[in-house]
C-alpha cells in the first residue's frame, strides 16, 4: 500500500479544496436549472415585454428585437384606448372586494373557533364545500339574482357584493385562530372584552402576516376578473380592465398590436405592486404554525 507523502496539513487543505469545487459544481448546475426554468415560465412575459417595444410593422414579425416604442405603445393603450380608466374601476373593485373578504373573513373565523352553536361543524363542511364551486357554475342563478331581483345590473354592487364571502381566508383565518392559546380569549374575558373587542385588539394585531397573504391572494382574483363584469356591466365607462383589454384587442388587432402588448404589460403592473409590498407577508402568512 503505498502512503500519502505529503504533509498532514496539505492533504487537509487538498481535501477542503476537492470538496469546495464538488459543492461548486453541484450549485452550479443546481442555478442553472433554475434559471431555465424561471426563462421558460418567464417567457411569455418576456415576449410580451419585448412586442411592447416594437412598432407596428415589426411587431407581427419573427424579429425579438427590443424596440424603442413602448411608451407610444402604451400611451395609444392608456389613452387612446381608455385603458387607463379601466385600470381605476378594477382598482376600486379590488380594494373593496379585497377589504370586504378580509372583514367578513375575519368574523367567520372568530365565530368558527371562538363560539359554540348548533351545526358548526356541519356548516363548517359546507364553507370548505364552497371552495370547489366555481363562479362560472353559478352564474346563470346570479345573474337572475343580481340582475332581476336585486336590480343591481351595471353597478359597481354586482361585481363587489356577490365576492365579498371567502372560504379561502375563512379556512385561513380560523387555521391561524386555533393556533392561538386559548388562555388569551379567557383572559380578554376575564378583563371584560367582547368579541369584537377581543378581535380588533387580540386577534387582528396577532395576524397582519395572514392578512397580508389573503389581501395578495384576493386583489389578484378581483383583478382578474372577466367573465362576471362582461356579464353584467353594460357600460363602457363602468367595465374593468381585463374586459378593456380584450376590447383593446378587438379594436387593434389589425393595426397595432405593439399597443395591445403594452396593455398588457400595464396591467399586470397593480398585481405585482401589490405582491412586492406585501410578500414578507404573504410568504410567512401561510407558515400556520404556532411560532407566527
Amino acid at each position: 500500500m503505498a502512503l500519502d507523502a505529503r504533509p498532514r496539513g496539505t492533504r487537509g487543505r487538498a481535501a477542503r479544496g476537492s470538496a469546495f469545487r464538488q459543492a461548486l459544481r453541484r450549485d452550479f448546475w443546481t442555478h442553472a436549472v433554475l434559471i431555465c426554468a424561471v426563462l421558460v415560465i418567464a417567457s411569455p412575459l418576456l415576449f410580451a415585454l419585448v412586442k411592447a417595444t416594437q412598432t407596428s410593422a415589426a411587431v407581427t414579425g419573427p424579429s425579438l428585437a427590443p424596440g424603442t416604442q413602448f411608451l407610444e405603445n402604451a400611451r395609444a393603450a392608456w389613452v387612446g384606448a381608455g385603458l387607463g380608466r379601466y385600470m381605476l374601476n378594477s382598482a376600486v373593485v379590488a380594494v373593496l372586494v379585497t377589504a370586504g373578504k378580509t372583514a367578513l373573513s375575519l368574523l367567520a373565523a372568530l365565530a368558527f373557533v371562538y363560539f359554540r352553536f348548533p351545526l358548526k361543524s356541519i356548516l363548517f363542511a359546507l364553507v370548505l364545500f364552497a371552495l370547489a364551486l366555481p363562479t362560472e357554475l353559478l352564474i346563470v342563478a346570479l345573474f337572475d339574482l343580481v340582475s332581476g331581483q336585486l336590480r343591481w345590473a351595471d353597478s359597481y354592487a354586482a361585481i363587489v357584493v356577490p365576492f365579498i364571502a371567502s372560504a379561502t381566508g375563512v379556512l385561513l383565518f380560523r387555521q391561524h385562530f386555533m393556533n392561538i392559546p386559548s388562555s388569551l380569549s379567557d383572559a380578554a374575558r376575564m378583563d371584560g372584552a367582547g368579541p369584537l373587542t377581543f378581535l380588533l385588539r387580540v386577534l387582528v394585531p396577532m395576524s397582519w402576516n395572514t392578512v397580508g397573504a389573503l389581501a395578495v391572494i384576493q386583489f389578484v382574483s378581483a383583478w382578474d376578473q372577466y367573465l362576471w363584469p362582461l356579464v353584467i356591466m353594460q357600460s363602457d365607462g363602468k367595465q374593468v380592465v381585463q374586459v378593456g383589454l380584450s376590447r383593446l384587442i378587438d379594436a387593434e388587432a389589425q393595426s397595432n398590436w405593439g399597443a395591445v402588448m403594452a396593455g398588457a404589460i400595464l396591467t399586470l403592473l397593480p398585481p405585482v405592486l401589490v405582491f412586492t409590498v406585501l410578500q414578507e407577508q404573504f410568504s410567512k402568512g401561510f407558515a400556520l404554525g404556532q411560532d407566527k
